[in-house]
């Protein structure tokens, strides 16, 4: 599986999508990359003239490059073909810096447990001088649709 192909079974819509690129992966974890753009919506009302990046769309990218997309490459036998569904079961994130609008973050996530079609990785996103900006530990299953 390659790297194309992991985004391309990515279950989000391209306004919902915050991963732009996989640079690496393998059995053990993941890197990928994404570029908070300027013009993203919520940066008008998040702090009206001094926006930030909510906690919360930094847990998603950090969910998606390090959960989805992992257990996308981690499942590439049993779900060919599919985009599967996954669920965030629970996370820890300790946030340690802001991430502003025209940031580019580098999220590594860490496989620390894979049974059963659940998934619990070490997560951490960096920035371009490979400051920590948020750490901590993401876990979900595979939700499968029909029969599954």
């Amino acid at each position: 599986m390659t790297a194309t192909e992991i985004l391309a079974r990515m279950p989000y819509g391209k306004d919902f999508l915050f991963v732009d690129e996989i640079l690496k992966f393998d059995e053990n974890g993941i890197t990928g990359t994404y570029l908070f753009k300027r013009d993203l919506v919520f940066y008008e009302s998040h702090f009206e003239n001094n926006p930030v990046t909510p906690g919360v769309i930094l847990t998603e990218t950090m969910a998606q490059i390090g959960l989805v997309c992992f257990g996308i490459y981690l499942l590439k036998d049993q779900e060919a073909n599919t985009k599967p569904a996954f669920a965030m079961t629970s996370n820890s994130i300790e946030f340690l810096k802001p991430v502003y609008p025209g940031d580019k973050v580098w999220v590594t996530s860490e496989k620390t447990y894979f049974r059963f079609n659940k998934l619990s990785c070490k997560v951490t996103m960096k920035n371009s001088i490979g400051e920590i900006l948020c750490k901590g530990t993401i876990a979900g299953m595979l939700i499968r649709h029909g029969n599954g």
